[in-house]
């Protein structure tokens, strides 16, 4: 496994020259992760954020009534972090588990803060990184708000079409705020089309 996807996704973020870039990312760490194997548990502080490399992960919490629901998917060339539990150093509420195998960079607490402190490009790229991931998550709040089930379900399929084809469908279901009889539905208009 190379960094060059890694290295690309914070070009990406902040336009610098691959040998800052490398520099940038010289203190992730190669990990594997087994399908169905846990990056984090909820009651534990999340030490690590992972940029996936190769494939799938969810986030999920239980509801009042006891209800598992995703809260993410986090697919390849996608970081994937408890960004709450991870920056203010708290006990996270969330579960982050692969879905299938993953192969993932990472960096810990430590060698992230290290990096702020010591190379001012790797401060700005976590600015913006952030005010993506703001973004991203905004955009998701909205969207629970503003668009029909099946505007969601599309709008899933067109930017992550590989998490159709490996998250059971419930968790796909409990993501997009619907039932599982409601997305057997929505998914058998959008094959007719």
């Amino acid at each position: 496994m190379n960094k060059d996807h890694l290295i690309q996704f914070v070009q990406n973020v902040l336009p610098m020259s691959t040998g800052k870039a490398e520099q940038l990312v010289e203190k992730f760490k190669e990990r594997k992760i087994a399908r169905n194997e846990y990056l984090l548990k909820e009651g534990a502080v999340c030490n690590e954020s992972h940029f996936i490399e190769e494939g799938i992960m969810r986030s999920y919490t239980y509801d009042l009534e006891g209800n598992d629901v995703t809260t993410a998917f986090y697919s390849k060339k996608i970081q994937a972090s408890d960004l709450l539990s991870f920056f203010k150093r708290i006990p996270s509420k969330e579960y982050i588990q692969a879905l299938t195998d993953c192969e993932t960079w990472y960096i810990t607490y430590e060698d992230m803060q290290t990096n702020f402190h010591t190379i001012p490009e790797f401060r700005e790229f976590g600015r913006l990184n952030i005010i993506n991931q703001f973004g991203i998550l905004k955009q998701r709040m909205l969207s629970m708000l503003h668009e029909t089930a099946e505007q969601r379900y599309g709008d899933l399929i067109n930017s992550n079409p590989e998490i159709l084809q490996n998250a059971p469908l419930k968790h796909i279901a409990t993501y997009l705020g619907i039932t599982d009889t409601s997305l057997s539905r929505i998914r058998k208009e959008f094959m007719k089309k």
